[in-house]
């Protein structure tokens, strides 16, 4: 017998943008260390600022607080 967890839509949401907000401030940790003199590769450099811009647009779409 196979078993399903079920959440309604909010819980679902929640989850998401607590996701997308916990990877957006590994990104920008990543270049803080970088311009501390850590190492990052100058393609991922770029590619984080352009995911950072990105994932803020997305998480404003979801219309929960605490998105900081």
């Amino acid at each position: 017998m196979s078993k399903k967890l079920e959440i309604d839509g909010e819980v679902a949401d929640r989850i998401t943008v607590l996701n997308l907000i916990d990877y957006r401030k590994y990104l920008k940790k990543e270049l803080v260390d970088f311009k501390k003199g850590g190492y990052l590769h100058s393609e991922d450099v770029v590619g984080n600022i352009k995911r950072i811009e990105a994932l803020t647009l997305i998480i404003g779409d979801f219309k929960i607080g605490d998105t900081e």
